[in-house]
């Protein structure tokens, strides 16, 4: 194939020749007449990912406190205890070892990931049944 220096140019859309008609221009877009509807969704579905991972982080912290021995009189290991005891689904006594450290690490790091899944599934059934169909409509005006 042979080079052709002036290709470049006789391809580019944008060579600065005026439009034939210098009073019209085209201009093609997406028609979306549901933006309103997309944007709460997203807000929706955003809140509720913030939430549930920050559930998760919660949970997270929580067992890297008890894995390191934290002096759970001090605020912050007290606080993050206490916000972590209410956040566990239930799932506190579900696994019983003998080691106290692991029981926390089996059963909140099973709550984290429940917290990931739930916020997962949450999400996606808030688009799939409130987002409209995936159909784009394009108009093309010229003015």
């Amino acid at each position: 194939m042979d080079y052709d220096p002036d290709r470049t140019s006789r391809l580019d859309p944008y060579t600065g020749e005026p439009p034939p008609y210098e009073d019209e221009y085209v201009e093609e877009g997406v028609v979306n007449s549901d933006y309103r509807r997309i944007r709460t969704v997203n807000i929706v579905c955003t809140v509720i990912n913030v939430v549930t991972v920050l559930f998760a982080v919660v949970l997270a912290v929580h067992i890297v406190l008890v894995l390191g021995s934290a002096n759970m009189g001090n605020g912050f290991a007290s606080f993050v205890d206490s916000w972590a005891s209410g956040i566990t689904l239930g799932l506190t006594g579900l696994f019983t070892p003998a080691n106290a450290n692991l029981a926390t690490l089996l059963n909140e790091g099973l709550a984290a990931l429940l917290w990931l899944a739930i916020g997962g599934l949450l999400t996606y059934l808030v688009r799939r049944f409130a987002l409209p169909s995936r159909v784009r409509h394009y108009r093309r005006v010229v003015r």
